[in-house]
């Protein structure tokens, strides 16, 4: 078995040396800011139809493109994998990754099947090697600014926290199939931000949900939800969830505490308001969620190439990436029952089988 010392000693030859999984949009993402990281190179990369995988081979001068991801564990150059590839392949992809000691970074979920996860992490954990999970959001300097705030006590003991979270139009229904669910596929980047900015976990969770369209109701999906949250510390809080915003990508959170409150905006692409006799006005908000989060995708690939050169923790663990896949399984209870729902009916039931 190869250890993490031992690929600690493989990192500190040069560069932090890279395979992708998953050549598609975000993994594309994440070359491009791999390839403007000087303590990194992308040494392969794979996908399960090959000319993708030539294809950004080429665009990124990568220089081997495969089609079994098995290709990429299995090569002694390789440092550490990206996981991007369609969801129901991570476990394994994860598994065999960390059987081969290769340190991972894997877009979520790890799985939605709670038991899977635990074994995912637990043959991480037994191999030795780093594991960081793709919640992007944290490394916006918008939301870590609200954490920096709360955690700091600027405004004081934190009571409340809202977040609203509505995309410009629902994704196609090929990909809603296989996404997991709302609270799954786009709720769970939220339950990770309610997590991280109050910094406490949440014990209760209550969900309303509606669809306003006929054929994601038809494939037993929402498209609109509403979830109340009961927070260890004792806080409160509110996540609002649409597929469907006509002006643009729409997120905003707010903390009020004791002594205050901070709040967060969207991003636009510029500053510029317009005055008239009859109105002001500004330009819509950023569209997509590639270019919200543009610097964002960037620093969390900084801190997985530092966390491997420096041997230090990921700030982003699989732990994180497991408490809001049950959350997503509590909401989905507490809609189904018309009622609130402990979390620790999940970690200790079996709601996941």
């Amino acid at each position: 078995m190869v250890y993490a010392t031992d690929i600690g000693m493989m990192a500190t030859r040069g560069k932090v040396r890279l395979g992708i999984i998953g050549a598609g949009r975000i993994g594309q993402v994440h070359c491009l800011a791999l390839s403007r990281n000087p303590k990194a190179e992308v040494v392969i990369v794979a996908d399960f139809f090959v000319k993708a995988a030539e294809s950004c081979a080429q665009k990124f001068g990568i220089p081997s493109a495969v089609q079994d991801w098995k290709d990429v564990i299995r090569n002694p150059a390789v440092d550490g994998v990206i996981i991007c590839s369609p969801s129901d392949t991570h476990h394994e992809i994860i598994l065999g990754a960390a059987k081969a000691g290769k340190h991972i970074f894997c877009e979520k979920p790890i799985d939605y099947n709670l038991k899977r996860i635990d074994e995912a992490l637990a043959t991480v954990a037994q191999s030795g090697v780093k594991f960081q999970l793709g919640f992007q959001r944290r490394f916006d300097a918008n939301f870590q600014r609200v954490r920096q705030a709360v955690q700091g006590g600027e405004i004081g003991e934190p009571f409340m926290l809202n977040i609203k979270s509505f995309d410009p139009a629902p994704p196609p229904l090929a990909y809603l199939k296989q996404s997991g669910g709302l609270f799954f596929d786009m709720m769970t980047h939220d339950f990770d931000m309610a997590r991280f900015v109050i910094g406490s976990e949440i014990t209760e969770v209550t969900a309303t949900a509606t669809s306003f369209d006929k054929e994601i109701a038809a494939i037993g999906d929402i498209t609109t939800a509403i979830v109340s949250l009961k927070f260890e510390n004792g806080a409160i809080g509110v996540i609002q969830c649409c597929r469907k915003a006509v002006y643009g990508y729409d997120q905003r959170l707010e903390v009020l505490g004791s002594e205050g409150a901070v709040d967060i905006n969207n991003n636009y692409p510029n500053t510029a308001t317009i005055s008239g006799a009859d109105n002001i006005k500004r330009d819509l908000p950023l569209n997509f969620f590639m270019d919200r989060y543009k610097q964002a995708y960037e620093d969390e690939m900084v801190s997985f190439v530092d966390c491997i050169a420096n041997d230090t923790p990921p700030v982003v663990t699989g732990m994180d990436g497991k408490i809001p896949v049950v959350l997503a399984f509590a909401a989905t209870k507490s809609l189904k029952e018309n009622r609130a729902v402990k979390v620790n009916e999940i970690l200790f039931g079996k709601t996941h089988m």
